[in-house]
């Protein structure tokens, strides 16, 4: 049980503590409330402010919104992941930018021609893999923020669902993210947490 004083070690409210991580929980169903452009946008114009590496953000989002599009990411799902996914009112891929460099300029400006260091393509996909599962989840909370609930999944077939959805692009997909209003039932029962003891080591 969480504690009054542990929460006001924080300066958020306690009530948006429980929102964004305590009572949030990963979505199994969703209602058919539908997901708006608007909310969409929201929580890309909020998430965007956090940090990556060399303010780099190679995070890429495809949001799959008609039934066309989402009959074309299923078969690539692994069985279980497709009736809910099918059912979502809203799924993004979520996808690193392997040609993340090429906006260095933009948003790298007192420094240039630090592009110029991810010339080898190698060297950048790991690189964006790292920075943009930090971005994963970034999105994650900035869903909750905006009152939905996030049913990520890793469970799908990459190398298909880059063939399908990002042929003309560099973009390598990471996370597959049903969004939306839980439906009737939707969480299993709420897992433990390790301890802060069995965590954390101070030096």
């Amino acid at each position: 049980m969480t504690t009054f004083a542990e929460t006001e070690q924080l300066q958020v409210p306690a009530e948006v503590q429980d929102l964004l991580f305590r009572e949030a929980r990963t979505a199994n169903n969703f209602s058919a409330e539908p997901v708006t452009d608007e909310q969409v946008r929201a929580i890309y114009d909020l998430v965007k402010w956090a940090p990556t590496s060399m303010n780099t953000q190679p995070l890429r989002a495809l949001v799959i919104r008609s039934d066309e599009a989402k009959q074309r990411l299923l078969p690539h799902l692994a069985e279980g992941n497709r009736a809910k996914t099918e059912a979502a009112p809203l799924t993004v891929i979520l996808a690193a930018d392997v040609d993340f460099h090429e906006n260095i300029p933009q948003i790298f400006p007192h420094n240039p021609g630090v592009k110029d260091n991810f010339a080898d393509e190698s060297g950048r996909v790991e690189f964006s893999k790292l920075n943009s599962l930090l971005q994963v989840g970034y999105f994650i909370i900035g869903v909750r923020a905006a009152g939905l609930a996030a049913g990520p999944m890793t469970g799908f077939d990459a190398a298909g669902v880059d063939k399908e959805f990002f042929s003309g692009n560099n973009w390598r997909s990471l996370v597959v993210v049903n969004v939306g209003k839980p439906g009737e039932n939707p969480w299993y029962d709420r897992l433990p947490r390790l301890d802060f003891d069995q965590v954390v080591d101070t030096l």
